[in-house]
């Protein structure tokens, strides 16, 4: 077992930490959403494992702050999925779960299916020129961390001119919801080259205005990552449990008939 399942990260003897260091005072004011954020993103490059403890007096020393803004950020990580907190065990990482992988895509789809339609007539050269270097930079991308920010950028310049907030933030939580499991596609290459490929497609379909064309393959390409990742998942969880076990001939199902 790792050290990041072991005990939280900050307590190696190294002192290295991919967290930043004490806040400053000028950033105070938000500290609970500072916090939270930088667990996140140890969560999301796997500095914090599935399981790690997230011990509130480790975080509180390592940021200089009280114990206060320390349970602020874990309820917020709670709320958001990233964190399970039992009482009288604490707080730890939450476990990678193929379920959840799939219906955060599933979601996705049904959301970015409508905001493409919405946004489509709204396009302008200029959003359509951000949305053609956004999607290079997402393909030319070959570390996890910066892949996942740059992947949500280029979906989002896709809906951003539909102008609507709530839809826009909801896919935005979405998104951070499944940026964990969408670095595992870096352990499957030639997913990854796949879905940078319907990336370029369906930038065509919204440059050349076609409404349908672009639902249909946005939907398609989310219901397909979410499968994918469900697939993975279930197939690394050995004997974690009776559920993975049912589902796994459905699974093998699915993949002797792929690829037609």
């Amino acid at each position: 077992m790792s050290d990041a399942t072991n005990r939280f990260p900050l307590d190696s003897p190294s002192g290295t930490s991919a967290l930043p260091a004490a806040i400053s005072v000028a950033e105070r004011a938000s500290t609970p959403r500072m916090i939270a954020n930088a667990l996140r993103t140890a969560i999301v490059d796997g500095t914090l494992a599935p399981g790690a403890p997230l011990r509130q007096d480790a975080i509180a020393r390592h940021f200089s702050v009280s114990a206060i803004p320390v349970r602020e950020a874990l309820r917020q990580l709670e709320s958001e999925g990233w964190a399970k907190v039992e009482m009288h065990k604490g707080a730890t990482v939450a476990p990678l779960s193929a379920e959840e992988a799939r219906e955060i895509y599933e979601i996705r789809a049904a959301l970015e299916s409508l905001a493409i339609g919405l946004a489509i007539p709204a396009h302008t050269p200029a959003s359509l020129k951000h949305a053609q270097a956004l999607c290079k930079a997402a393909s030319a991308e070959t570390d996890p961390s910066l892949y996942v920010t740059r992947n949500e950028a280029f979906h989002l310049s896709l809906y951003e001119p539909a102008a609507r907030p709530q839809l826009f933030e909801m896919i935005g939580t979405l998104h951070r919801r499944g940026e964990r499991y969408l670095r595992l596609k870096f352990g499957l290459p030639s997913y990854k080259g796949e879905s940078d490929r319907e990336h370029v497609a369906l930038l065509k379909a919204v440059r050349q205005g076609d409404v349908v064309t672009a639902q249909t393959l946005v939907t398609q390409h989310l219901l397909d990552t979410g499968e994918l990742l469900y697939r993975f998942l279930c197939e690394h969880a050995g004997t974690a449990g009776a559920s993975s076990q049912t589902r796994k001939p459905r699974v093998k199902r699915q993949r002797d008939t792929s690829g037609s």
